[in-house]
C-alpha cells in the first residue's frame, strides 16, 4: 500500500515538471488547434461553439475534469467563444499536466453539441 501511494505521488510530481521546447512541440503536433503562446511558457486555444449555452456547458464539463486533476485553466468566455491558456505556475511553464488537460478539453469539445 505504501509503495502504491509512493508511485502515485511520484507520478503526480513528474507531471508537474516543466517540459522541454521539443516535448511541447511534439505534444502540440498531436493536439490539433493548440499553439505555443508568445510567452513560450503556455499553450493556448480558442474553442468556438454554436451559442453561449454550449460554451458554458463545455466550461462546466471542463471544470469538473480540471478539479479532478487538481489543475485549473486560465480562461475567459465571451458569448460562444472560450479562450484557454494552460501552464503550470509552480513549474514556470508547460508540463505534462497541461498536455493532459488540453487532451481532455479537446475530447470534451467533441462531445459538446455545436
Amino acid at each position: 500500500m505504501v509503495r502504491v501511494k509512493f508511485e502515485i505521488a511520484r507520478e503526480i510530481i513528474m507531471t508537474r515538471e516543466k517540459l522541454s521546447r521539443d516535448a511541447i512541440t511534439a505534444a502540440l503536433a498531436e493536439l490539433g488547434d493548440w499553439s505555443l503562446a508568445t510567452d513560450g511558457a503556455s499553450i493556448k486555444r480558442s474553442f468556438v461553439f454554436k451559442n453561449f449555452s454550449e460554451a458554458f456547458a463545455f466550461m462546466t464539463r471542463v471544470a469538473l475534469a480540471a478539479e479532478k486533476m487538481d489543475h485549473h485553466p486560465d480562461w475567459s468566455n465571451v458569448y460562444k467563444t472560450v479562450d484557454v491558456t494552460l501552464n503550470t505556475h509552480d513549474a514556470g511553464g508547460v508540463t505534462a499536466l497541461d498536455i493532459e488537460l488540453a487532451r481532455a478539453m479537446n475530447a470534451i469539445a467533441k462531445l459538446t453539441p455545436g
